[in-house]
């Protein structure tokens, strides 16, 4: 009696495992791909809504002229008075933090935001929290630059 034997070659498994290989490097690269430019769309969104809160604040500075800003849900953003800085949110916590209402530097919110007084805050995406991705600020003048190129 003979048997046949079924089965798959080891040529054949070989060819096999080179396809899965070549398949999930394609993979592997759009994979890291997605997750970069979702990391540039994040700190453009951030930059954004920095933007709207500045322009929020600097609107209702203009119709109030009171410092510090009550904004419509009670909350107060302190601002500048003088110059460039007329109705810019200052100041870390009270100015910015308070514009964007929404406290990105409580842990876990996937963001690293270093508040610096009188000067830039940024606001870094987790990991790799990288200086060449984020979103700054500037009290001074209410101006907002993003850098993406280390994404």
């Amino acid at each position: 009696m003979v048997k046949n034997e079924k089965g798959f070659t080891l040529i054949e498994l070989i060819v096999v495992i080179v396809v899965l290989g070549i398949l999930a490097a394609f993979a592997y690269s759009r994979y890291t791909t997605a997750v970069r430019d979702a990391r540039i769309s994040a700190v453009n969104g951030v930059a954004g809504g920095l933007r709207s809160a500045v322009a929020l604040v600097q609107g209702q500075y203009l119709i109030t002229g009171t410092n510090p800003v009550t904004m419509y849900d009670t909350t107060t953003v302190a601002v500048g008075t003088v110059g460039a800085a007329a109705g810019v949110p200052t100041g870390a916590v009270a100015g910015i933090g308070n514009a964007m209402r929404q406290d990105l530097s409580v842990a876990g919110s996937g963001w690293t935001v270093a508040y610096v007084a009188g000067g830039i805050s940024t606001f870094r995406p987790t990991p790799p929290n990288l200086a060449t991705c984020q979103a700054a600020y500037t009290d001074t003048n209410g101006n907002v630059t993003t850098a993406t190129g280390g994404c």
